[in-house]
């Protein structure tokens, strides 16, 4: 989506994806290597009653789902952060999420000629709609070129 498409108050809807066992594995192996994200047995009998994904693994397929739906052919170059990031229910294997990302506002900067800012909130549900991450992303778009 164009950032002249973005407009406050609406809703924009991404996914689902499938989340794998080995896709989970493979992440915690490589970035949050915590037993209850790498071990399946050690998992299995612990708090969470079974393996689940890291917060950080859900971040990213969150990312992953809000490029492939709106910033993929968009003016957006970056972020400057996030403000709170809440990981509300564990993601399992075989769980499919979704995402809905609400505009809070979209504007033009006033002291940056060109530049577009979009804040918005992003819930990520899996296939029970349960919340399973909520986070406020702030994102920039470079309107210099339009």
């Amino acid at each position: 989506m164009k950032f002249a498409e973005l407009r406050e108050g609406m809703v924009i809807k991404g996914g689902p994806l499938k989340v794998t066992q080995e896709d989970i594995l493979e992440f915690a192996r490589k970035y949050d290597p915590q037993w209850f994200h790498t071990d399946v047995q050690r998992a299995a009998e612990g708090r969470w009653g079974g393996l689940i994904a890291s917060g950080w693994h859900t971040c990213a397929l969150a990312m992953r789902m809000a490029v492939d739906s709106i910033l993929h052919d968009s003016e957006s170059f970056g972020s400057p952060g996030l403000g709170e990031v809440r990981w509300r229910v564990p993601v399992r294997p075989g769980d499919e999420l979704r995402l809905e990302a609400r505009v809070h506002a979209a504007r033009i900067s006033s002291s940056r000629e060109g530049l577009g800012i979009i804040t918005w909130a992003w819930i990520i549900y899996n296939q029970h709609n349960e919340a399973v991450l909520e986070l406020d992303a702030t994102s920039l778009f470079d309107l210099a070129d339009n």
